[in-house]
């Protein structure tokens, strides 16, 4: 079946409008850190090691604005506030394992990431 010049325009072009969002560094781990469930802002932060308040505030923001996750605050007392991957960022998590599985297999790696 011959797709033709333009389908794969339109997929090169969705993929390019993918990366500019997983493109940016902790983006994906951002995600990956949701996967297991909502999380505050604290927490995020521990489990997205070197990253910075400024940052990650920066990234939740943006993924937000991709409507990959959602800010959810809980009214308290105390008021807390945490993060939760909506649908779609739900259906992301799948596809930036296989990403990480087929990069391990294939990509060269430094010994700063074979050693995590």
């Amino acid at each position: 079946m011959d797709r033709g010049p333009v389908s794969m325009h339109t997929c090169d072009s969705a993929v390019s409008l993918a990366f500019t969002i997983l493109g940016k560094r902790w983006n994906g781990m951002i995600v990956d850190a949701l996967s297991a469930g909502p999380l505050s802002f604290a927490a995020l932060r521990r489990s997205v090691e070197g990253i910075s308040d400024a940052v990650l505030s920066d990234r939740l923001t943006e993924l937000a604005e991709a409507l990959l996750l959602t800010r959810v605050v809980e009214p308290g007392p105390p008021i807390s506030v945490a993060y939760t991957l909506t649908p779609s960022g739900e259906q992301l998590v799948p596809l930036l394992r296989q990403l990480g599985q087929w990069a391990t297999a294939h990509l060269p790696q430094s010994e700063e990431q074979t050693e995590r």
